[in-house]
């Protein structure tokens, strides 16, 4: 299975069942992702290096304007779209999987978790994996220690406060915060 067929098919939204050859590539992409990681996180690197090794990570060319202060953590890394002034601070981890697009002028704060995968709620299914994007509109601001979780949608220009916990789509131009997130004024 090439890379291209594994996010087609990770894009479907499908279950992907435990064991399969499905979750043998996603297994195989994760060791490669742990390997650039570590390249990324345990040595110093000029921003030249960083945009190298990020366009490596995610198979795409990564804008010079992109920014990452590491450590930086993804499982798979191939599934990650970045728009152009992203900026990315230390700690984050990034389950890309079911893909993660960010647009441009988006700023993630310290310690930020964004997971695109669930798992089946029936105890015999528990391995299956069930995918689905999150995608962050061009001129968000993601606070320190937030988590999003799979399926979300954060409008343009929203911010999430730091510590919550989003678990539903924000609107464009709103304030949101708490766990689970909710809205907490317009901008």
């Amino acid at each position: 299975m090439t890379t291209e067929e594994f996010i087609r098919i990770m894009d479907s939204g499908d279950v992907i069942p435990g064991g399969s050859p499905i979750h043998a590539k996603m297994h195989e992409l994760s060791q490669e992702a742990i390997r650039i990681t570590m390249q990324i996180n345990n040595a110093y690197h000029n921003h030249e290096e960083i945009i190298s090794l990020m366009s490596e990570l995610t198979g795409t060319e990564i804008d010079n304007s992109f920014g990452l202060f590491p450590p930086f953590y993804t499982d798979c890394g191939k599934n990650m779209r970045f728009g152009k002034r992203v900026f990315i601070n230390s700690g984050c981890k990034f389950q890309d999987q079911g893909g993660i697009t960010i647009g441009d002028d988006v700023l993630v704060g310290h310690n930020c978790v964004i997971a695109t995968l669930n798992h089946a709620m029936d105890p015999d299914r528990r391995a299956d994996m069930i995918p689905a994007p999150v995608k962050i509109g061009d001129k968000v601001w993601i606070g320190a220690n937030v988590t999003i979780l799979q399926g979300v949608t954060i409008g343009e220009g929203a911010v999430v406060a730091a510590g919550a916990v989003v678990n539903k789509d924000v609107p464009a131009r709103t304030i949101v915060g708490g766990i689970p997130a909710k809205v907490l004024k317009k901008i």
